[in-house]
């Protein structure tokens, strides 16, 4: 691992819409264990969001009110004024396209995606006119930026200037296997939302009518916030869990799958890999990158799922060879490995300048 004190420990402002403190949107999730890992570092860290604290964060915040709608778009431009002179790395997780010339020594931004590509998904025609406006900014954005990075390679399709890949961290320590026994019965783990893109809704039905009668005693667990109130036979709507409460019900699954339309990554296809739970998905752009277009966990059309969800629960050598194959791809999206690409980012401009000067001396 990189040293944390190499070339000295940096300043640096994180800008994120989204924190765990008051979204379930997996950008704030990741922003927050960035910036936490990089504390560990050494570094100091601020987040610029509209979102309350995170209870417990080592990092700095920094609240950024906002009222009315179109909240993205304003914070943009709040972002815009303020001053950010004291810091050596901006880094940006979205709504950083209005500040060129207002550059911090290196302006990093991350695209967690791409709204072009949501808006393919999206239901809704305001939502859709939404997501493509945002689509056209992530493109400013990768333009105003120093360096600008993507979470997949699938995700280059709007953007296909952008070469550099960091993929987001799961924190080995918190959801790696710590001999926790899977459940005495099948249980099946989604982790998402009912309505919407992740189709947990779609998964419950698969579940109950294709599953149950081959499997009678399997178990949906869903954590998910949206679910409705009286739920099928077999099917339990967990709501919000602390991470640790939820690297336990990973490590207890036999089986995790995330039927998303659309993911830019899939954070929780990474948990469950790293938790040694085998993974079935959909082939959205997160699953194909993370699972390595199916070798390291399964890929299905949603028509397929309840086929592939019944051989697994039937058949525990099999549930072996995946879990052993996603512990093996987990090492890839290691949090220490994501910080270790992210500080040689931070660093490039101030290593450049020394070869400038080394070069006129």
């Amino acid at each position: 691992m990189t040293d944390p004190r190499a070339g000295g420990p940096l300043r640096i402002a994180m800008i994120s819409y989204y924190l765990p403190s008051e979204s379930k949107i997996g950008v704030g999730y990741q922003v927050h264990e960035l910036a936490t890992e990089l504390v560990r570092r050494g570094h100091t860290v601020d987040v610029f969001s509209p979102c309350a604290p995170v209870e417990g964060a080592i990092y700095g915040h920094v609240l950024v009110p906002l009222t009315g709608s179109l909240r993205t778009f304003k914070f943009g431009l709040e972002m815009r004024r303020r001053e950010l002179s004291s810091y050596d790395v901006l880094h940006a997780h979205g709504e950083d396209y209005w500040m060129w010339r207002r550059r911090v020594p290196m302006h990093v931004r991350t695209l967690h995606g791409s709204c072009f590509e949501e808006a393919l998904h999206i239901r809704g025609a305001k939502e859709k006119i939404r997501m493509v406006a945002l689509g056209f900014t992530e493109v400013l954005a990768s333009l105003v930026a120093d360096r600008t990075v993507l979470i997949s390679p699938q995700t280059r399709r709007w953007t296909p200037w952008v070469s550099t890949v960091i993929p987001n961290g799961v924190d080995a320590a918190r959801f790696g296997p710590d001999g926790t026994p899977n459940a005495t019965d099948p249980v099946v783990l989604f982790v998402g939302t009912w309505n919407g893109r992740k189709r947990g809704a779609d998964l419950a039905r698969i579940v109950v009518d294709q599953v149950r009668p081959r499997v009678p005693d399997v178990q949906l667990r869903m954590v998910t916030q949206d679910a409705p109130k009286v739920l099928p036979v077999g099917v339990v709507a967990l709501g919000r869990m602390a991470d640790d409460q939820l690297a336990r019900e990973y490590r207890r699954a036999w089986v995790f799958c995330l039927p998303s339309a659309y993911e830019g990554f899939g954070i929780p296809y990474a948990e469950a890999m790293t938790a040694g739970t085998p993974v079935i998905a959909t082939p959205n752009a997160g699953a194909r990158f993370v699972t390595d277009e199916g070798r390291f966990g399964i890929l299905a059309g949603l028509d397929q799922i309840g086929e592939h969800l019944v051989s697994l629960l039937e058949d525990s050598e099999e549930r072996g060879r995946w879990a052993d194959a996603g512990r093996e791809r987990a090492r890839a999206f290691e949090l220490t490995r994501v910080a270790d690409a992210y500080e040689d980012i931070y660093r490039e401009k101030r290593r450049s300048l020394r070869r400038r000067r080394a070069a006129r001396a």
